[in-house]
């Protein structure tokens, strides 16, 4: 076994301490435990364990002695950055309070060098895996952020190559039509609609405030609440018909309109469940452990008024809420709201709108000129659709919910890590996603429907909001969003398998990323596009 002999010369100057050099380097020496390297601590064969008297006198295991020389020995590392190198990955024992204090054990820079690396000790000692290999590419504790970087960098050289190419062959197509247009000042009426949708979370209000003081009965509330219900969504519709609106008019009436509709049914069925608890607790009814009452039923046209213009689609009497307003935070993200809006408008503008332009319809057209438009097309496509996620998702409800002081800010995961299409439709739109399963999929568990037909329920009503939110202002039903949509069913059986057979692998990521990037959205623009253009030509011409 290894042995160590350390002379004091002075109790105030140290020297170099002697050691049997051909016992220590002997590899007979290291016994079965490898040696481990870290934090100052350095550890061959069982020395430290039975040499107790070693643990006060100035060694190689002082810390100070081999981590805290900064110096450098004729070009070489020093200690510390030697044993790091030898065992940057070896755990650490717990037993490392045993080190001595650094004061009394500081010893010259040149031990660093004679003993935290020597030929003997192992420079291998477990089995690793290349940080690009498949099996360690994917795990969450490597770190390739220097790759994505240069993908960052590649991405924007090779974009900004072609924005200017592009610049240079076609010039600036930019126009404010698309925007902005005379037809858009003649949309008052849409406008209108939008400031008046406020009566129908009023109405609500009034409802359920009888319904606490028991002025109407029980059935008499639910059917209250579908008659709103249903003229917040029909009451949009109707106007949106009726008005030859431009088409980002339409779109932004039918998205609040579903909005409002979203919360009022929340609003609705949370607190029809408040009523039913609380009659039960006057009752001296025992309700189970899963019932938690975080906060009693009472109706507070304040609550509704916060809830309306919160980022959330689900409604509770109050809600978790930041401290204070961050003002500068909100300016900077108001910046980035505005640079990343005019960037998806540019690419509309400069891109997007000269491929559909120059297409033709998929369906009825040449076949390799319908999938050479696609592949075109998608490209832009998908930046404007990223654009569109982080403005929304990320700038414009993390704004909203600073300026209400609103806390969970949960509003997607991370949904480019989805394996399956099931599990990005989960993920990428969180408060969605918290009110189907709230207020739509359990509560057809409840009445006994299996789960599969509780998410095709669930992607019914998905599907038939998609479908409302663009033909209603396109003018045309042709269902190509409603189809979208269902689409997604098989899809999802389709990357369940692939995720089950290749289980360690991202085979359900690309294949979810080449469907979304493709086949969906690309295609949907085309279709509405060219449908959309038929129609004005038919106007046109009658």
């Amino acid at each position: 076994m290894a042995w160590l002999t350390i002379y004091y010369v002075s109790t105030s100057t140290f020297k170099p301490s002697k050691i049997d050099v051909a016992k220590y380097s002997s590899p007979m020496a290291i016994s079965d435990e490898p040696s481990t390297v870290g934090n100052g601590v350095i550890r061959t064969g069982s020395v430290l364990n039975h040499s107790s008297d070693l643990r006060r006198r100035p060694s190689a295991t002082s810390v100070n002695g081999l981590f805290d020389s900064t110096a450098t020995v004729e070009g070489e590392s020093s200690g510390e950055e030697l044993a790091k190198d030898s065992s940057s990955d070896d755990s650490i024992s717990s037993d490392q309070h045993n080190v001595v204090n650094p004061e009394q054990t500081r010893l010259p820079d040149i031990s660093a060098i004679k003993f935290a690396y020597r030929p003997s000790v192992p420079a291998h000692r477990r089995i690793k895996e290349s940080p690009l290999s498949s099996d360690n590419i994917f795990r969450q504790l490597q770190s390739h952020a220097g790759l994505f970087n240069l993908c960052i960098v590649v991405l924007v050289a090779v974009n900004s190559r072609l924005i200017i190419e592009n610049l240079m062959k076609y010039g600036w197509l930019i126009k404010t039509g698309f925007w902005f247009s005379s037809k858009s000042l003649r949309d008052w009426p849409l406008f209108m609609c939008c400031l008046t949708l406020a009566i129908f979370p009023l109405a609500a209000f009034i409802v359920e405030k009888l319904a606490q003081q028991k002025r109407i009965y029980e059935p008499i509330v639910v059917l209250l609440h579908i008659i709103i219900t249903t003229a917040s969504i029909l009451y949009p519709i109707l106007v949106i018909l009726r008005c030859d609106s431009a088409f980002i008019s339409g779109v932004t009436l039918m998205l609040l309109a579903c909005i409002v509709w979203l919360k009022l049914v929340s609003y609705a069925h949370t607190n029809y469940d408040l009523r039913a608890v609380t009659n039960s607790i006057e009752k001296g009814e025992v309700l189970p452990n899963t019932v938690n009452m975080d906060y009693p039923y009472d109706v507070s046209f304040k609550s509704l008024a916060y809830f309306m213009v919160a980022p959330t689609l689900c409604y509770q009497p109050r809600y978790p809420r930041t401290p204070f307003i961050r003002k500068g935070w909100v300016l900077r993200q108001l910046v980035k709201l505005i640079i990343f809006t005019g960037v998806m408008g540019f690419i509309i503008e400069q891109y997007i709108n000269p491929i559909v332009q120059n297409s033709q319809h998929p369906l009825k057209g040449n076949l390799l000129s319908a999938i050479e438009r696609v592949l075109k097309l998608s490209v832009p496509n998908l930046y404007v659709w990223l654009c569109m996620f982080y403005c929304f998702f990320h700038l414009w409800l993390n704004i909203l919910a600073e300026l209400l002081r609103f806390g969970d800010r949960e509003f997607y995961k991370d949904w480019w890590n989805a394996k399956t299409v099931e599990e990005y439709w989960r993920m990428w739109n969180m408060p969605v996603h918290k009110w189907m399963i709230r207020h739509l999929y359990f509560p057809c568990l409840r009445t006994g429907i299996p789960k599969g037909a509780a998410v095709l329920i669930a992607f019914l009503v998905s599907a038939l909001f998609h479908e409302l939110c663009i033909a209603v202002p396109c003018h045309i039903f042709k269902l190509w969003a409603f189809s979208g949509i269902m689409f997604q069913v098989p899809l999802v059986l389709i990357t369940n398998y692939l995720q089950n057979k290749f289980s360690n692998s991202m085979v359900g990521n690309m294949f979810f990323w080449f469907t979304f990037c493709i086949l969906g959205q690309p295609m949907c623009v085309l279709l509405y596009y060219h449908d959309l253009m038929n129609r004005e030509s038919k106007l046109d011409q009658s």
